[in-house]
């Protein structure tokens, strides 16, 4: 499994201060969360990995701790069918593949970019690769935030920009043979609703 962790305290008028290094198994200071501020989050995971997660488990880790008033998660499963051409196909097996390291930095910007942008205790992202079966789990958010509105905004957020920014191939086998799945125009219109000038909905 390639996992890569990383914690870090984050106030939002002291931003140089943010930067943590990458570790495993950290231990998060919970009462980092600079409460007093508009924006920032205590801890940010990302896990990028073959092997299946427990949901159950992330949530119950993000529960732990003061300050948490909710946790908002999303948990994405591959579909056993795709439209292709205008037409539905059956799908046999996705396979994601990716550049270690490369794939860890770019879904790591993404999430620090959602603690700077809401008020967040924890954030954690979870994404893996390799070959899986239909209704197989293949992604999970999970934003914890002493209100409910910050922990909604940026896991919705995290997940219209790993659909459009993260760095994965995806290759489908249907009953027409292989092909590489290509983005989708609807997931650009959802990642674009981010650029208003307030930089949120």
């Amino acid at each position: 499994m390639n996992r890569w962790t990383k914690t870090r305290a984050m106030d939002a008028d002291t931003s140089d201060d943010a930067q943590g290094d990458a570790s495993i198994g950290v231990q998060v200071d919970a009462d980092a969360v600079p409460l007093g501020s508009t924006r920032g989050v205590a801890s940010i995971e990302v896990r990028v990995q073959a092997d299946d997660f427990d949901t159950g488990l992330e949530l119950e880790r993000m529960r732990v701790g003061p300050h948490v008033g909710a946790i908002v998660s999303f948990t994405g499963l591959v579909r056993d069918d795709n439209e292709v051409a205008g037409r539905r196909e059956r799908v046999g097996t996705l396979t994601l593949e990716h550049y270690p390291g490369m794939t860890e930095r770019a879904l790591e910007a993404i999430a620090a970019e959602a603690g700077e942008r809401w008020s967040l205790i924890g954030l954690v992202v979870v994404h893996r690769y390799g070959t899986l079966q239909p209704t197989d789990r293949i992604v999970f958010v999970a934003a914890s935030a002493p209100h409910r509105g910050d922990a909604f905004a940026a896991c919705d957020f995290v997940m219209d920009y790993l659909k459009t920014r993260a760095p994965f191939w995806k290759k489908e086998t249907t009953e027409a043979g292989e092909r590489w799945v290509e983005s989708r125009a609807s997931d650009d219109r959802a990642a674009m609703r981010w650029q208003a000038p307030d930089r949120a909905p």
